[in-house]
């Protein structure tokens, strides 16, 4: 009897211990979702409690497949060299981005760590972020960062933003295009008179090619600048311009237009300058556009045709361009480990392998010791950016000009703009009355999106 008590006692522990071992899942389980990825780790936890135990962290960007590869090859070094953090990634595509993480923030799901661009003042406004001045000097270096892209994260008087990457806007030009027109390249120094001049001019020697694309949206603010206002004031919480200030800027596209020298409204819905893979400058119907200096290879890599950089058209006060931050990192305030928060975005601005790695995808780097390494190894296309982006540093040291921040309600803002073009290109409004309804209604979006001082 006491055998039998004892076989089946027996049999219970082991039951028992064979049930509590099954189906526990490895550091380096994937999660299942399909825009998802894990660095493998391959390391066991360390006992809970202690200094190195494992912990997780999840990080959100955008961008195509490429970035997707760079950015997770990154986040796999990051984990070897640190085996008790555990990182997942995840991407999405531009378009639909800012709706999942403002889905995330509201249900309190977001990554700890996630990348913004121009619209990091609205999230600042919103307490979500996480103030990542506590760990400057320890878990976070930035003593080697250029100190304008500091000041760029540097919001409320707290540091919740670090850029990932710098680069300056200017004009994308088309060489093979200039050069069957028997026209000169343009140089830096040139005018917005030169440009309608030269667009037209290309237009009229050419069949099927314009002169350049219309980018009345994205040089507004540029624009504005060269003539002392802008778009937001973000000190003073208000908007930068007056109607008056923008109606010659409208009048400059649509006269140029009429010149023949703009890419037509149909074509421009079609293919839009801002899809690189749809671009009419890589397709050589088209000899000029305003590009983010990052973006440059993209478009190259698309043509055989050779392409290369100049400056904006100067106004009144200069170029009205600057050396700024393409996007960057900021850490979940909710997050449940914001040290190593810190040690991850460190990681992706000092690192040098990280720097290889990632290259100018997002922006040149934003620290001198890895622009400097970059710079070593460039190849023909990328020594393009780094000449460019290295005049616009040096012109800005002569001609300063204040950092861009989206407006509150940015993205309402660029759909009214865009569609205020369009009614000017289809010929629906004449150019007065379009900018007094795009004015009004930027007056609109920027009253009921504004945060109350």
């Amino acid at each position: 009897m006491k055998k039998q008590m004892l076989m089946v006692a027996l049999i219970m522990v082991l039951t028992f211990v064979t049930a509590c071992s099954g189906g526990t899942s490895s550091p380096g389980a994937s999660n299942g979702g399909t825009n998802s990825n894990e660095a493998q780790g391959g390391t066991t936890s360390p006992p809970a409690g202690s200094e190195d135990a494992e912990v997780e962290l999840r990080i959100m960007w955008w961008g195509d497949q490429k970035r997707a590869d760079i950015t997770n090859e990154v986040l796999k070094l990051f984990q070897e060299e640190h085996p008790n953090i555990r990182i997942i990634g995840e991407f999405s595509p531009a378009t639909g981005y800012f709706d999942k993480l403002n889905t995330q923030l509201a249900s309190g799901t977001a990554a700890d760590v996630f990348f913004l661009g121009g619209n990091v003042v609205d999230y600042a406004t919103k307490d979500v972020l996480l103030d990542l001045e506590p760990y400057v000097g320890n878990e976070l270096d930035l003593s080697d960062m250029d100190e304008a892209m500091i000041e760029y994260g540097t919001l409320g008087g707290n540091l919740v933003h670090v850029s990932a990457g710098a680069n300056a806007r200017g004009i994308v030009i088309n060489e093979r295009l200039f050069e069957e027109a028997g026209m000169p390249l343009p140089e830096d120094g040139w005018n917005w008179e030169d440009y309608a001049r030269i667009s037209n001019e290309i237009a009229s020697k050419l069949d099927g090619v314009y002169g350049s694309y219309n980018f009345t949206v994205e040089g507004m603010d540029i624009y504005l600048k060269q003539n002392g206002k802008q778009l937001y004031d973000m000190e003073n919480n208000q908007l930068g311009f007056e109607e008056a200030d923008i109606v010659d800027w409208f009048n400059f596209w649509e006269e140029t237009a009429q010149g023949g020298g703009i890419v037509t409204p149909e074509l421009a819905v079609s293919h839009p300058q801002g899809d690189t893979s749809k671009s009419l400058v890589v397709t050589g119907q088209v000899a000029m556009g305003l590009i983010p200096s990052n973006q440059l290879a993209a478009h190259q890599s698309l043509t055989e045709d050779k392409l290369t950089m100049v400056q904006v058209p100067r106004g009144e006060k200069g170029t009205g361009v600057v050396f700024e931050s393409s996007q960057g990192l900021s850490g979940y305030a909710k997050t449940e480990h914001p040290k190593e928060v810190a040690m991850l975005i460190n990681f992706f601005i000092n690192d040098p392998e990280a720097a290889k790695i990632l290259g100018n995808d997002r922006g040149v780097p934003v620290t001198a010791q890895n622009r400097a390494l970059l710079e070593q190894e460039t190849d023909e296309v990328q020594q393009i950016v780094y000449d460019y982006t290295s005049r616009v540093s040096e012109a800005t040291k002569t001609e300063p000009f204040n950092v861009s921040y989206n407006m509150p309600g940015n993205t309402e803002f660029t759909t009214l703009a865009e569609k205020s073009v369009q009614e000017i290109g289809f010929g629906r409004k004449s150019v007065e009355q379009a900018v007094t309804d795009f004015y009004s209604g930027t007056v609109r979006i920027f009253n009921s999106n504004k945060q109350e001082s």
